[in-house]
C-alpha cells in the first residue's frame, strides 16, 4: 500500500469513526481540519460514507439483534441506563443502528422495574460559569468501592464536561499516584489548565505543586499559585454532580456486586481480600470505566437555562470551542517541562502489595488460569483463588 493510500485509509476510518461517535457532517468536516489537517467537501464527506454504506436513517439493525444486545447490557451496569443512554451505546459499542424511541420501548419491555425507579428520581443543578474549555479542571476519588479495596479517581474539564481521566487502583489517597494521573493527562493533551479545582485533601498536594510550578512562568491573572484552588467537596461542583450520575449509571452495580460476595461470606474486608479482589476485578473494572469515559465524551448534553456554558457533545466542546463563541483557556506545556517529574511515575503493584501481586501471580501461572475478561470469570477466579491461596 503507497502512502497516499494509507493515508486516505486513515481519513476514512476517522470519517467513520466520528460518522458512529454522531457527530454531523459540519463537525466531522472541522475535526478533520482541526484535529487531522484534513481538508474536505461536504460532498466528498458524503460520498465516503455512502461508499462505506453509512447512514443515520435507513438499514436499521434487526429487532432480534436490538433486543440481544440489550439484554447484554442489561447483564452488567447497562441495568441502570436510561434509554438516551442505552441508545448510545448500542451505536458506540454494539454498531447498531435503531431508532431512540425504538430503545425507550423495549426497555419499557426488557427493563421495566429499572424505569420504574428511574422515573422517582430528580436531580436538582447548579449555576456554573466557565470561560472555555481548559479553564477549570476538577479533580476528585471516589470512595464508594473503597471497603472493597478500589479507589477511583477522576478529573473532568468545566467547560466542556469533558472526562479527562478516570482511573481505578490500589490507592487514590496517595500524593504521588494522584499527581502521575494528573501529569500524564498534561501530556497527553500537551496543554495545562488556566486553573485547577480540589478539595483539602492531603492526596491533592503534589498535584496542586506541580499545577503551580507549570503555571509559574506565565504572566496572567491565574499564573503561579493562583492557578490552585483548594475549597470543600460540596463546593467543587462539576466533579461532585458526575459522580452522582455514575452511582446511578454504573457504580451501583459494582457496589451490589461485591455486596453479594460479602454478603455470601467469599469477602471480609480483609487486606488479603481487597488485594485479591482487586487482582481479579482491577482491570474489569478499569475496562468499564474506559467504556464510561468513552460513552460520556461523545454523547450529547442538553443546554440547561441555569447554566452559561453551551450544550453540545464533550468532544466537540473541548476540541472546537470556536463553533460556540470561546476559545481554549489552556497553556501549552513542552515535554522538557514534565521530564522534572520522574519521580512522579507509577510503580505500584496492581493489587497493591507486591509479595501477594507476586504470589498470586504464580499460582495464576502453575494452575494455567486464564485472565477475566467479564464480571462473570471474575468472580469464577475470585473464588477460585481465595480457595486455592486459603485467604
Amino acid at each position: 500500500m503507497s502512502w497516499d493510500e494509507e493515508q486516505e485509509e486513515n481519513t476514512l476510518q476517522c470519517c467513520i469513526t466520528y460518522f458512529n461517535e454522531g457527530h454531523s457532517y459540519s463537525f466531522i468536516l472541522d475535526m478533520l481540519a482541526t484535529l487531522h489537517g484534513v481538508q474536505m467537501s461536504l460532498r466528498t464527506l458524503k460520498g465516503k460514507l455512502n461508499n462505506a454504506e453509512m447512514y443515520r436513517r435507513k438499514h436499521y439493525s434487526p429487532r432480534t439483534a436490538i433486543i440481544h444486545a440489550i439484554r447484554t447490557e442489561l447483564r452488567g451496569p447497562g441495568q441502570l441506563f436510561g434509554y438516551r443512554t442505552m441508545w448510545h451505546a448500542l451505536r458506540q459499542k454494539h454498531n447498531i443502528r435503531v431508532k431512540r424511541d425504538d430503545v425507550m420501548r423495549l426497555l419499557r419491555e426488557l427493563n421495566p422495574r429499572g424505569c420504574q425507579m428511574r422515573a422517582h428520581r430528580r436531580f436538582i443543578r447548579r449555576t456554573y460559569h466557565s470561560m472555555g474549555p481548559n479553564y477549570v479542571w476538577h479533580a476528585d476519588g471516589y470512595d464508594k468501592l473503597k471497603p472493597f479495596g478500589l479507589a477511583i479517581s477522576g478529573c473532568i474539564d468545566g467547560f466542556s464536561r469533558k472526562l479527562l481521566w478516570l482511573k481505578c487502583g490500589p490507592t487514590n489517597n496517595n500524593p504521588t499516584v494522584v499527581a502521575h494521573y494528573f501529569l500524564s493527562c498534561v501530556r497527553n493533551l500537551n496543554a495545562v489548565p488556566m486553573r485547577l479545582r480540589t478539595d483539602c485533601g492531603t492526596e491533592n498536594d503534589i498535584m496542586a505543586a506541580v499545577q503551580c510550578t507549570l503555571r509559574h512562568h506565565h504572566d496572567d491573572h491565574y499564573s503561579g499559585e493562583s492557578s490552585h484552588m483548594f475549597g470543600s467537596s460540596m463546593t467543587n461542583q462539576r466533579i461532585e454532580s458526575w459522580w452522582s450520575m455514575y452511582r446511578k449509571g454504573r457504580a451501583q452495580f459494582w457496589m451490589e456486586l461485591f455486596s453479594d460476595l460479602t454478603d455470601a461470606g467469599h469477602f471480609n474486608g480483609s487486606h488479603e481480600h481487597q488485594c485479591l479482589l482487586r487482582f481479579c476485578f482491577g482491570d474489569i473494572v478499569q475496562k468499564d470505566l474506559d467504556e464510561c469515559v468513552r460513552l460520556w465524551n461523545s454523547h450529547r448534553i442538553r443546554p440547561s437555562r441555569t447554566a452559561s456554558c453551551p450544550g453540545g457533545v464533550p468532544n466537540e466542546l473541548y476540541y472546537l470551542p470556536h463553533r460556540y463563541g470561546s476559545g481554549d483557556c489552556g497553556f501549552h506545556v513542552q515535554p522538557a517541562e514534565l521530564d522534572a517529574f520522574p519521580e512522579l511515575r507509577l510503580s505500584l503493584a496492581p493489587c497493591g502489595d507486591p509479595n501477594i501481586q507476586e504470589y498470586l501471580d504464580f499460582v495464576m501461572e502453575h494452575n494455567h488460569l486464564p485472565k477475566p475478561d467479564s464480571w462473570e470469570s471474575a468472580a469464577d477466579l475470585f473464588l477460585n483463588l481465595k480457595e486455592i491461596a486459603q485467604f
